[in-house]
């Protein structure tokens, strides 16, 4: 576990850096354009690299082995070219700089962040893959509320300081994992895994438990996606909530899949992560189906705490569990088709529930996100495959259902 706390800092440097570049980039944005729209086009452009690196660098890691190990290499590129890019993008000099700037910024960013999440399945057995994730998330949603609490201060200091400060801990984090993460020493059976030389495709991979799983994993982020983006909207336009009510009311959401984010971990490790996964998505469909019936702010505070215990349950047993379909020389590629998945969702959510609220109104959200979960949860009781077998024989709790 001490290794994968250090692993950690690895996601504690990404949130930040994401979490600084989504606050702040559409000011400098706003600046040049004046619709929201190609605003909002020109911030998803990380989930179009998602879509297309992120899957081809997850896979192509598998193949790399050299004296620093599989992954490392694209951490060791990627690390220092996106602290680079996310430093000089206040200091852009007009529109065509900044969008070169924040290009350049998400394809250093994809180089590094499917290996650097393909570590921790790696260097983790198979028992403690779950507990590790929410560990690694932990790190991760800690990194987001430091860099929304200090991120405000340094920005009204002056624009560049946030984006310097997540430069730093860019480098400073690549320094701890390369000073403690190694991969050859760390990675159970990466000798062999190297000595193999296997080629993995991604159609090699489709069967029928990891369709599945892709669909359940598709729909549930449709919902979340859906809901995450036009959830301030519709507390203004549906719950006439203020703008500061309906956007600090998704603390809570957050706060709660934080806090919660290694205890689901623990409940996945013992009890099987797709029991805990079809719980959190059940649960997670009650909350969405409930929130149009009621008009009181802290019943609706009360939900999206229960609701992010939900999410965590989800969230935290997912990745483990699709890297648990497949085979250890697969792991990379495994992590891609769920960054391929997860962003194609990210991509498509927002117009699709947006066109949706257009026609019938903000009451659809949350109805259409309930929906989704109900898709997911259909997917996820179809699937009937036991959780793979630990590195030492012997397997964690059967999760058929």
């Amino acid at each position: 576990m001490k290794k994968t706390w250090l692993l950690g800092f690895g996601f504690f440097s990404i949130s930040i850096t994401w979490a600084l570049y989504n606050a702040f980039v559409p000011f400098f944005l706003e600046d040049y354009i004046s619709s929201v729209a190609w605003i909002g086009f020109f911030m998803t452009i990380d989930n179009y690299f998602a879509l297309f690196l992120q899957p081809w660098i997850g896979s192509r890691s598998d193949r790399t082995h050299t004296r620093f190990g599989r992954r490392m290499p694209y951490l060791l590129i990627g690390m220092p070219l996106g602290a680079l890019f996310t430093a000089i993008i206040p200091f852009h000099t007009g529109m065509v700089t900044l969008i070169l700037f924040m290009v350049l910024m998400n394809l250093a960013m994809s180089l590094y962040r499917s290996p650097t999440v393909a570590l921790m399945p790696d260097i983790t057995a198979e028992k403690n893959r779950t507990r590790a994730n929410g560990v690694i998330n932990f790190m991760g949603g800690l990194g987001s509320i430091i860099a929304f609490g200090a991120g405000s201060v340094l920005f009204k200091a002056h624009p560049s300081f946030p984006f310097i400060a997540a430069a730093c801990v860019t480098l400073i984090s690549m320094f701890i994992l390369m000073r403690f993460i190694k991969e050859k020493r760390d990675a159970p059976g990466y000798v062999a895994q190297a000595e193999a030389k296997t080629k993995i495709s991604f159609k090699g991979q489709l069967n029928r438990t990891t369709i599945l799983l892709l669909l359940a994993i598709f729909f549930w982020f449709v919902a979340y996606q859906g809901v995450e983006t036009l959830f301030t909207l519709y507390g203004k336009n549906e719950m006439g909530l203020t703008k500061s009510e309906a956007s600090f009311s998704l603390t809570f959401f957050s706060l709660a899949f934080v806090l919660f984010a290694i205890p689901s971990g623990w409940l996945g490790s013992k009890f099987g992560k797709k029991r805990v996964i079809f719980i959190g998505v059940a649960g997670l469909l009650v909350v969405f189906a409930s929130v149009p019936l009621i008009d009181s702010l802290l019943v609706l505070r009360i939900l999206l705490t229960i609701g992010g215990l939900f999410w965590a349950c989800i969230n935290i047993n997912s990745y483990p569990f699709i890297v648990s379909t497949g085979s250890e020389e697969s792991i990379g590629t495994r992590t891609g088709m769920y960054y391929l998945v997860s962003s194609l969702a990210a991509i498509s959510s927002p117009p699709l529930l947006g066109q949706l609220i257009d026609a019938f109104g903000y009451s659809v959200l949350f109805y259409c996100a309930a929906g989704s979960m109900l898709i997911a949860l259909f997917c996820v009781s179809m699937i009937r495959h036991p959780e793979t077998m630990n590195r030492s024989g012997h397997g964690d709790t059967a999760v058929n259902s």
